[in-house]
């Protein structure tokens, strides 16, 4: 009896089907003291032999029509099968159980309403199981049957869990994509907001956000600036005389001149019309000022010029290309903000260009 009360224990806490067959097959065995048990569940028309504990194989795997096995007899009859004497008992397929070591055996169906399976125990000497070794069997079986029953609740929780798990899943992956997406949007409008149709370079809002950012990182950071005006010459004849398509053209050219001489960490900007802006974080440190003054913005100056004269000579004959150039150095403990410095910058570069054969211009 203890050994049936652990079993049915077994059986209650037991979620797959191969932990019940593990349960069935070892506590029928040892409830009669048999020589070999089975585990056998109906399949349609056909007796599906799951699993065995025995002394030597069985038919575990194996299918047989319910009309041609004990088990299915059991099953069809919803009541025990006790056989004494395998050959003596018609009901015993001979061509089956002769090449095994069964002599007699007990076969209880799983369930007596509408049974789902069957137990069978088997011996390999003729033995008349008594009616408390039966009800034992079939007690056991009739756990097993609440067993399978709990499997497959257990079965389709897990089955909806699963299902649930892949629909939050998909779901969250369409939501991730529509955040990706609604963010490569954002990102377009932003980059779109903060850049110059004609020319790809930044705009006046760009340059006025990335340019408080960086004179901000500078002042913490300890290091000079430099902000350099730039400013198109002759673009209203250019306008007059050749269209507005030469006009833009000398835009255009200005924005690759500055993109080309200047670094990537440099913000080169379109503020409008034919003005240009230039903030170059430590430019005048690493041009060799010491004190973040003048000798770092002439130098960068200079080197726009240059770029500028290369640039018109690899034009051969095109639509030169002249601009007027200002530039104020920042020093770290510059106190201006960003339109004071714009005005100082301009102020340099509308000297340069009245005085265009003179000096280059420098404020501070």
């Amino acid at each position: 009896m203890d050994r049936l009360i652990g079993a049915i224990q077994d059986l209650s806490l037991a979620r797959h089907l191969d932990d019940v067959a593990a349960v069935v097959r070892s506590a029928a065995r040892d409830l009669v003291g048999a020589d070999g048990a089975t585990f056998v569940l109906r399949e349609g028309e056909h007796c599906y032999y799951k699993d065995e504990d025995a002394i030597e194989p069985l038919w575990k795997g194996r299918k047989f029509p319910l009309e041609l096995c004990v088990s299915g007899w059991a099953m069809l009859n919803r009541e025990p099968a006790v056989i004494p004497d395998i050959y003596a008992d018609e009901r015993v397929p001979d061509e089956v159980y002769r090449p095994t070591f069964v002599k007699s055996l007990v076969m209880v169906p799983i369930r007596t309403r509408a049974p789902i399976g069957a137990i069978g125990t088997y011996w390999a000497r003729p033995y008349r199981a008594n009616a408390a070794e039966v009800q034992m069997l079939q007690a056991l079986a009739d756990s097993t049957s609440v067993a399978l029953e709990n499997v497959q609740v257990y079965a389709e929780l897990e089955e909806r869990v699963r299902q649930r798990t892949e629909e939050l899943a998909a779901a969250n992956g369409r939501l991730r994509a529509e955040v990706a997406e609604r963010e490569r949007a954002q990102a377009a409008v932003h980059q779109i907001a903060i850049t110059d149709d004609l020319t790809g370079i930044y705009n006046r809002r760009g340059f006025r956000m990335l340019a408080e950012r960086e004179l901000a990182l500078a002042r913490r950071l300890g290091i000079p600036s430099m902000l350099i005006s730039v400013d198109v010459d002759f673009l209203k004849l250019t306008n007059d005389r050749f269209g507005h398509a030469a006009g833009d053209q000398l835009i255009i050219d200005t924005a690759r001149l500055l993109t080309r001489v200047f670094r990537a960490t440099d913000i080169v900007a379109r503020l409008g019309g034919d003005e240009f802006a230039v903030l170059c974080p430590s430019s005048a440190r690493e041009a060799g000022s010491t004190d973040g003054r003048s000798d770092g913005g002439a130098e960068a100056l200079q080197r726009l010029r240059h770029g500028l004269l290369d640039f018109n000579l690899a034009a051969r004959g095109l639509q030169p290309l002249s601009l007027s150039l200002g530039a104020t150095v920042i020093p770290p403990d510059d106190g201006r903000d960003l339109d004071h410095l714009l005005a100082a910058a301009d102020r340099a570069m509308y000297a340069d260009k009245q005085g265009r054969r003179g000096p280059l211009s420098m404020v501070s």
